[in-house]
């Protein structure tokens, strides 16, 4: 006889309490919980699901980009951007043959709610959050709520990248420590006896095996094991996912992607609708470059002739946001962005200095800022035992699973992490204050 499903909010939400993996899943974070999943419109959910097959062609793209600029077909810039500031040892893996059509196979953007629709700020090849959508998805779909993906989505999806290898290794750096447990709680869903959690210096790996690549390609350097699970994967003993091929972790693919000299390349590989559509939902970006202009030259959209005339944009001007491209320990976790609007002067100031500066070896781009709109939501205080209301901004995090290969390659929505932070909170990420909650239908 099974027990009736909890029925108040404030049963529900111990109920998720109670359902929290013994070594948790954050390494030393909390969160807020809620009593009821995030609720998306059917419309937000439905393209949601087609938007994993545009985000996994633009990949296909932007390995062809850059494949293409190398060997002189498309504009030589291209790859030298993308091999700025990399060492020589992963500029060789990106051009290896043996690496030549592999792309991310779990695939994040990072989209918020404004009010003109959805809008992607970022697209993520070495998410964390994966266990632990699974486990609310999980969660509240014991509660009987229809979440995306449903309660299996995310663990049957992130089990199909890896295909038919007997055994899968997820090799964790110190650096991703904080999302060890929730990998842990993965590979207990999956089964251990193939799927295990690695220290960074595990390199047993058999011919066959695959490798879940759970560190950025900027700590390699701190990753003993990875020079050994490189070299396997350039002979092919190993399917290594994500591929060590730094550009897939570059913010300034977005800056590409509205560069007018490559606006024929991108309509060619994307077609007209997938451009058209990913052009509406990603902010306009600039690579923050502090090479002069001609003097009778400007920065498109922003009309200005040298990027120094950034600093005497008015507070009210600088909706635009700073962050580092990639390769760097900044480039994760809301850290080295920048928010013009909400910065003094003499901040904004120096953060301009430090973007360009450090084009040479860790260069910036710049994007537009679009606002979160408000939304209402709560979550359950266990001291005060009430529901709290919430005003918050929200992002969300779907995660879509490749499995297959070449043409035949899909994108499989395995579920929709939703992130609420206060309205106060100018950039969202997963804070204390935050609400973690699945996206339900």
């Amino acid at each position: 006889m099974t027990s009736p499903l909890p029925e108040t909010a404030a049963e529900r939400a111990r109920f998720i309490r109670e359902k929290m993996p013994h070594d948790g899943l954050f390494a030393g974070h909390e969160w807020r919980v809620s009593p009821t999943p995030f609720r998306l419109g059917a419309e937000t959910v439905k393209e949601l699901e087609k938007l994993g097959r545009i985000l996994l062609q633009f990949n296909k793209a932007v390995n062809r980009l850059y494949r293409l600029s190398v060997e002189g077909k498309q504009p030589a810039w291209v790859a030298s951007l993308m091999d700025q500031g990399k060492p020589d040892d992963l500029i060789a893996l990106q051009r290896s043959a043996a690496l030549k059509n592999e792309w991310p196979r779990v695939i994040r953007p990072d989209l918020l709610i404004t009010e003109n629709g959805l809008h992607i700020t970022e697209l993520d090849s070495v998410p964390g959050g994966i266990g632990l959508t699974a486990w609310l998805n999980q969660t509240y779909a014991q509660l009987g709520m229809e979440v995306v993906g449903g309660g299996d989505g995310m663990v049957q999806g992130f089990g199909s990248i890896f295909g038919d290898a007997p055994n899968v290794h997820l090799v964790i750096s110190e650096e991703s420590a904080t999302y060890r447990p929730e990998m842990a709680w993965l590979a207990s869903q999956l089964g251990e006896s193939r799927f295990k959690v690695q220290p960074p210096n595990f390199t047993d790996v058999k011919e066959g095996d695959a490798v879940y690549r759970f560190f950025e390609l900027f700590d390699a350097a701190n990753v003993p094991a990875a020079p050994v699970l490189f070299d396997c994967a350039r002979e092919k003993k190993i399917r290594l996912t994500p591929p060590p091929k730094p550009m897939f972790e570059e913010k300034m693919l977005f800056a590409l992607l509205w560069n007018r000299n490559l606006r024929n390349f991108w309509r060619q590989e994307l077609g007209e609708g997938f451009l058209n559509k990913l052009l509406q939902m990603v902010p306009y970006s600039w690579m923050v470059d502090p090479t002069p202009l001609p003097p009778h030259a400007a920065i498109p959209e922003l009309n200005l002739t040298d990027w120094n005339q950034l600093k005497t944009l008015s507070q009210k001007e600088r909706e635009l946001i700073l962050k580092v491209s990639g390769f760097s320990p900044k480039a994760w976790g809301a850290r080295g962005v920048s928010l013009g609007s909400d910065l003094s002067h003499a901040e904004w100031s120096a953060a301009v200095d430090t973007a360009l500066a450090s084009f040479p070896t860790s260069p910036y781009i710049l994007q537009r800022y679009e606002k979160p709109s408000l939304v209402e939501f709560q979550w359950f205080d266990f001291e005060r035992n009430e529901v709290v209301p919430m005003q918050g901004r929200v992002r969300l995090c779907p995660y879509y699973f490749v499995a297959g290969e070449g043409d035949s390659a899909r994108a499989t929505l395995g579920g929709v992490l939703a992130t609420v932070c206060p309205a106060d909170k100018k950039i969202i990420h997963g804070m204390t204050e935050a609400v973690f909650a699945a996206g339900a239908i």
